[in-house]
C-alpha cells in the first residue's frame, strides 16, 4: 500500500469529493483525520471509514478560522501520531447575478475556499516542519481557476487564488521537503454540483456542461480521489507547484460556460 504508516487530513471530508478522497487514502494505508464543519457529516464519515477497517478520526473545523485550522493540525498529530498529507477540499459556492451579489456572499466564498486553504496549509506545514516531515499538500482547485463563469464569480475568483497559492506555497515549502500540488476537477457528480445541475439530461445547464466536455460525461468523485492519491504519494515525489486538471477534456475547449438559456 502506497500510504502505509502515513497520516492525512481531509477537510470537507464528510461527503462528495472529500469523502471519496478519505476513503481512497485510507484504502492505501493512511490514517485519516476528517476536518468538517458539519458534525453529523464528520461523524458519519468516520463511521464509514472505521466500519471498513480503517483508522480515522474527526475534528470539527471551520477552515476559515486560523485557530480552528491550527487545532485541526495539532489534534491530528496528537490523535493519530503525526501528519504527512493534507488535502484541502472544503469548499462552498454561491450562484447569482453579478449586479445583485452581496459582498457578504462574495466574502463567504473566499473565506472558505481561499482563506481556508491558506490557514490549513500553514497550520499543517508548521507541524510538518516541527517534526521534520517531508509531507504533501494537495489542494482541490477547479477548471474555474482559468475559465470564467458569470453566475459563480466568487467561486471562480477563489479557485484562481488557490491556483496561485499552490504555486507560491510550493515555492515557499520546497526547501522543507513539502510538496504542494492541486487537482482541478471539471464538473463532478456531488451534492454541490447537484445544486446547479439536476443531472437530468434535458436540463439546459446539464446539456451545456456535457456539450463542453469532450468525454461527454460528468466525473465521479472517485476519479478525483485517484488523482489526489497520486499527488499525495511518493509516485509524485518530483512534482510540486502544479495543477492537474481532471476534467474530461474541458480545458482543451475555449468556451465560456453559462447557465443562461
Amino acid at each position: 500500500m502506497r500510504l502505509e504508516g502515513k497520516v492525512a487530513i481531509v477537510t470537507g471530508g464528510g461527503r462528495g469529493i472529500g469523502l471519496a478522497v478519505a476513503k481512497r487514502l485510507a484504502e492505501e494505508g493512511a490514517a485519516v483525520m476528517i476536518g468538517e464543519i458539519d458534525t453529523s457529516l464528520g461523524e458519519s464519515a468516520v463511521a464509514t471509514l472505521t466500519g471498513e477497517g480503517h483508522k480515522a478520526a474527526f475534528v470539527t473545523c471551520d477552515v476559515s478560522d486560523p485557530a480552528s485550522a491550527a487545532n485541526l493540525a495539532a489534534d491530528t498529530v496528537s490523535t493519530l501520531g503525526g501528519l504527512d498529507i493534507v488535502v484541502n477540499n472544503a469548499g462552498i459556492t454561491r450562484i447569482g447575478d453579478f449586479l445583485e451579489t452581496d459582498i457578504e456572499d462574495f466574502d463567504a466564498v473566499l473565506d472558505v475556499n481561499l482563506r481556508g486553504v491558506f490557514a490549513v496549509s500553514q497550520a499543517a506545514a508548521r507541524e510538518m516542519v516541527k517534526a521534520g516531515t517531508k509531507g504533501a499538500i494537495v489542494n482541490i482547485c477547479s477548471v474555474t481557476a482559468v475559465l470564467g463563469m458569470p453566475e459563480q464569480i466568487s467561486y471562480c475568483v477563489s479557485k484562481a487564488g488557490v491556483y496561485q497559492l499552490t504555486r507560491s506555497v510550493g515555492l515557499a515549502l520546497a526547501d522543507k521537503g513539502i510538496r504542494v500540488n492541486a487537482v482541478g476537477p471539471g464538473t463532478v457528480q456531488t451534492e454541490m454540483s447537484a445544486g446547479v445541475l439536476d443531472y437530468d439530461t434535458d436540463n439546459v445547464a446539464m446539456k451545456r456542461v456535457l456539450a463542453r466536455t469532450p468525454l461527454g460525461r460528468l466525473a465521479e468523485p472517485e476519479e478525483i480521489a485517484n488523482t489526489v492519491l497520486f499527488l499525495a504519494s511518493d509516485d509524485a515525489a518530483y512534482l510540486t507547484g502544479h495543477i492537474v486538471f481532471v476534467d474530461g477534456g474541458r480545458m482543451i475547449q475555449n468556451i465560456v460556460l453559462s447557465f443562461d438559456d
